[in-house]
């Protein structure tokens, strides 16, 4: 008798149906394009994982940056400033601070003004 791997191939396609219920007209139907999308999506979601981190810290930054010149200061120089006053704020806990509690910015921004390089007069 010839052996089929029924039980098999039907879990499997049942699982990958689970994942691709979502999905969109033959990309759900159809075993073919099912696969392949299934694969795409999750190429997509590991590459967008770590993609998401960039665009939460350049959310952060620019955030601080309005925030900074509100106050009169530049963004790399409240940076140069925390490092030299031994601030450790982290630029996501500064981008919380500058949108909910903008008096305690106002503050940070005070003490690192205190900490940056005085500026070399010119020469004439």
């Amino acid at each position: 008798m010839r052996a089929r791997s029924g039980k098999t191939v039907i879990r499997r396609r049942k699982r990958l149906a689970k994942f691709t219920k979502g999905f969109r007209a033959g990309r759900r139907n159809l075993w073919k394009h099912a696969k392949v999308t299934y694969i795409r999506a999750g190429v997509f979601a590991y590459r967008d994982r770590r993609a998401r981190k960039r665009e939460f810290r350049a959310l952060w930054i620019t955030r601080i940056s309005a925030a900074c010149r509100r106050c009169g200061i530049r963004y790399s120089q409240l940076i140069t400033g925390l490092q030299r006053a031994g601030i450790a704020l982290d630029r996501k806990m500064l981008s919380e601070l500058a949108i909910h509690d903008p008096s305690a910015f106002d503050r940070i921004v005070a003490v690192v003004k205190e900490h940056l390089p005085r500026p070399a007069a010119a020469s004439a």
